[in-house]
C-alpha cells in the first residue's frame, strides 16, 4: 500500500517538479517578437484589422481569443500547405509558436521584464513607400449599401502622363480599408474598358474578373498588380521595370464588404517610376478550365484541370490561384522532362478572403518540355460554410461572385534566347493559345492571339489564315481586323488590308488603333488626303500622340498648308518638349507660314537643346536676316 501511494506522490513530484522547469512565456521576451512579425501588418491603427496589437495592453485584452484563432490556424492568414513552396512573406506559426500562445494565455498573459520587449514597428499614415512619382485618384462618388452581397465593381483611372515610363513600383491606398477586401490593377493600354463605366447610371462598372483588349504589337502582362490588406508592396527589380504609356486606362477590380452603413468608395493609386528601361521580360501564364466547371448540388467531388507543356526554358517567380466561394482545394505541380514532380503550391482550404499572390525567395527553374499542372476541387455542400446558396444550386462559370472559376497564374521569366532570336515569350503565347483551342475549339480569343503571335513570329501563311478565321468568329471585332490587316500589310496586300481597317472603323468607330493603322495604311499607299482625315480622327481620341500629330503637320506642309502644318508641330512640341528635330521643324513651319518671330524662337529651343544642331542654327541665321530688313 504504501508503495502504491508512494508511487503515485512520486509520480506527482514529478509532474510538478516538470512545470516549475518550464521557462515562464512572457509578453515582452517571448509574444511581443510573434506579434509584431506576422500580426501587426494588419493589427495596427487605421488598418484592416479590428483591434490593434502593438502594445502590451492590446495584447493582454486579446490573450485568449488570439490563441483560439491561432490554435485553429484560423491567424495568421496563410492558406499554403507547409512544405510545398518556398513563399516571400510567409506568416504562418510553426508549433511551437502556437504553443507559446496558448500557454501565455493559460498562464494569464504575463507581461514580465518590459525592458527585454522589441520596440513595435512603426506605421505612416501616408504612403508606406514614400511619396510616388504619380498619383491617380478614384473618386467618382460611388456608394457601397449598407447591407447585402459583397460587391465587385471596376473603377477607371487615366494615366497622366505625357510620354512612356517605366514603373518600378505601384502603391493602392484603398481609401476606407474596411470596405475593400482586395484590388486587382489591370492595364488597359487601349482604353477599351473605359466605354463600360456608368452603364448602369452608377461609377464604374460591375465584374468579378475582367479582361482587356489587347492593343497594336504583342505587349502581355507581366506582373501581379494586386492588393491585398497585410500584404505590403515590394519594389520591382529595376530591370523588370513596366512599360506605362500615355493614353492607359488602369482599371481597378475592386471586392468591397459592406460594413452596416453606406459608405463612399474612393482610392489612390501611387505610381513609382525609374529611368532604367525593362532588360528582363516576365510574362504571365493562366492555366485555366472553366469550360469545364459543372458542379451540381451538394457535391464535394467536383474538380477542373488544366496543364501547360512549357516550349522553353523559364524561371517561375511567382503564383496566383484564383477561385470564388465554392473552391476547396487547389494545388499546382509540375512534371520535369527528365521524370519526377516538383510540387508547386498546395492549398486544403481555400478561401476567396485570402486569395493572393505567393512569390517564391529563388526562382524555379523549369526546363523546356515541362508540363505544369493545376486542379482545383470544389465543396458545394450546405456544410460549406461559403457556400453562398442556401440551398446549394448548380453552379457553372462566369464572372459574377455566385459563378465559379479555376484560374492559376505563373509569372515566369523566360531565358534569354540567342542574339536576333524571337521573343520567346511569343513561343509561350503560342503554347497557351494552341492549348486553349485544344479545350476550346473555334474559341475567338484563341484564334486570335494565335495568329497575332505567329504573325509575330514570321509564320505569316498561317497567321493569316488563323486571323481571317477570327474575323469570321467576330466579324464586327476591331481588333481582330486590325491584326489582320497589319499581317496583309506584311505580306504587300495593302488594298486588302485597307479594306479591313475600314470595316474595323465602321464597326468600332472610337478603335483608336485601327484608326491610326488605316491613316499610316493610307498614307503607306498613296492616298495623302485619306490619311489627314484619318489622323485627325484618331487625334481626337488620343490628341497627345506626338508621333501622329508630327505625321499630320508633315502632310500639311506637304500641301503648302504651312500654317496648319506649324499648329500641329506646337502641339507635338507640347507634349515633347526636349526634342530639338521637333522644335526645328516648328520653326521651319512658323517661317513659311510668315510667322518670323515665332519662327525664331522655335529655332532658338532647337539649339538650346541641341547646340550642335545645324539645321536649326543655319535657319535662325536666316530668319534672323529676315528680321533685320527694313
Amino acid at each position: 500500500m504504501r508503495d502504491r501511494e508512494g508511487s503515485v506522490i512520486w509520480g506527482l513530484l514529478l509532474l510538478a517538479a516538470g512545470l516549475a522547469a518550464a521557462a515562464p512565456v512572457t509578453y515582452s521576451e517571448h509574444i511581443a517578437p510573434i506579434l509584431f512579425e506576422r500580426c501587426a501588418e494588419c493589427h495596427h491603427p487605421g488598418a484592416a484589422a479590428p483591434f490593434a496589437l502593438l502594445t502590451y495592453e492590446d495584447a493582454r485584452k486579446h490573450a485568449a481569443q488570439i490563441a483560439a484563432v491561432t490554435a485553429r490556424r484560423y491567424m495568421p492568414p496563410w492558406p499554403p500547405s507547409p512544405g510545398v513552396g518556398d513563399f516571400v512573406g510567409n506568416r504562418s506559426l510553426t508549433d511551437a509558436q502556437i504553443a507559446m500562445l496558448a500557454q501565455w494565455a493559460r498562464d494569464g498573459a504575463p507581461l514580465g521584464d518590459a525592458s527585454k520587449a522589441p520596440r513595435p514597428p512603426r506605421y505612416t499614415a501616408g504612403w508606406q513607400s514614400g511619396e510616388p512619382d504619380l498619383i491617380l485618384k478614384i473618386d467618382q462618388g460611388f456608394v457601397l449599401p449598407a447591407s447585402g452581397p459583397d460587391v465587385f465593381r471596376n473603377f477607371v483611372a487615366p494615366v497622366t502622363i505625357q510620354q512612356s515610363r517605366f514603373v518600378r513600383g505601384f502603391e493602392l491606398r484603398p481609401g476606407n480599408r474596411r470596405v475593400v477586401h482586395h484590388a486587382n490593377v489591370i492595364v488597359d493600354r487601349g482604353r477599351t474598358l473605359r466605354v463600360r463605366d456608368g452603364q448602369d447610371g452608377r461609377p464604374g462598372f460591375e465584374g468579378m474578373d475582367i479582361s482587356v483588349e489587347s492593343g497594336n504589337g504583342f505587349d502581355p502582362d507581366s506582373h501581379f498588380l494586386l492588393y491585398k490588406t497585410g500584404t505590403p508592396d515590394a519594389p520591382l527589380p529595376e530591370d523588370m521595370a513596366w512599360r506605362i504609356d500615355p493614353g492607359t486606362d488602369l482599371i481597378v477590380n475592386m471586392h468591397m464588404q459592406p460594413t452596416g452603413k453606406p459608405e463612399k468608395v474612393d482610392a489612390e493609386i501611387g505610381l513609382y517610376f525609374t529611368d532604367q528601361p525593362q532588360r528582363r521580360q516576365p510574362m504571365l501564364l493562366q492555366l485555366e478550365n472553366d469550360g469545364a466547371i459543372d458542379i451540381p448540388p451538394g457535391s464535394a467531388a467536383t474538380s477542373v484541370t488544366d496543364h501547360l507543356t512549357l516550349p522553353v526554358d523559364v524561371d517561375l517567380l511567382a503564383v496566383y490561384p484564383h477561385a470564388h466561394y465554392l473552391g476547396k482545394r487547389v494545388e499546382a505541380w509540375a512534371e520535369m522532362p527528365g521524370g519526377g514532380e516538383t510540387p508547386l503550391l498546395r492549398v486544403e482550404d481555400w478561401d476567396i478572403n485570402w486569395q493572393a499572390s505567393y512569390t517564391f525567395r529563388s526562382p524555379v527553374r523549369l526546363p523546356a518540355g515541362t508540363r505544369v499542372v493545376m486542379r482545383i476541387g470544389y465543396d458545394n455542400r450546405a456544410a460549406n460554410p461559403r457556400n453562398p446558396n442556401r440551398p446549394p444550386k448548380r453552379v457553372r462559370s462566369g464572372n459574377r461572385s455566385a459563378d465559379e472559376m479555376g484560374h492559376f497564374w505563373l509569372q515566369v521569366l523566360p531565358a534569354a534566347g540567342e542574339s536576333g532570336a524571337p521573343d520567346p515569350r511569343l513561343r509561350l503565347q503560342e503554347a497557351l493559345m494552341r492549348r486553349r483551342l485544344e479545350k476550346y475549339p473555334g474559341d475567338f480569343e484563341a484564334t486570335f492571339n494565335l495568329g497575332g503571335a505567329l504573325d509575330a513570329l514570321g509564320q505569316r501563311e498561317e497567321s493569316i489564315r488563323l486571323l481571317e478565321a477570327a474575323v469570321r468568329i467576330k466579324p464586327k471585332a476591331a481588333v481582330a481586323r486590325n491584326t489582320l490587316a497589319g499581317a496583309l500589310i506584311d505580306a504587300g496586300r495593302l488594298n486588302e488590308a485597307i479594306e479591313h481597317l475600314r470595316m474595323a472603323v465602321g464597326a468600332e468607330p472610337e478603335h483608336a488603333d485601327s484608326r491610326l493603322n488605316l491613316a499610316r495604311t493610307l498614307l503607306e499607299a498613296g492616298d495623302a488626303r485619306g490619311a489627314a482625315t484619318e489622323y485627325l480622327v484618331y487625334l481626337r481620341m488620343r490628341p497627345d500622340d506626338a508621333d501622329a500629330r508630327m505625321q499630320l503637320a508633315g502632310l500639311y506642309a506637304d500641301e503648302r498648308d504651312f500654317a496648319a502644318a506649324a499648329m500641329h508641330f506646337e502641339r507635338a512640341a507640347k507634349v515633347r518638349p526636349d526634342d530639338a528635330d521637333l522644335q526645328t521643324n516648328l520653326g521651319t513651319a512658323l517661317s513659311l507660314s510668315g510667322d518670323l518671330a515665332g519662327a525664331a524662337v522655335a529655332f532658338e529651343s532647337a539649339l538650346q537643346l541641341n547646340p550642335g544642331h545645324d539645321v536649326a542654327r543655319s535657319n535662325l541665321e536666316q530668319v534672323r536676316a529676315r528680321l533685320k530688313k527694313p
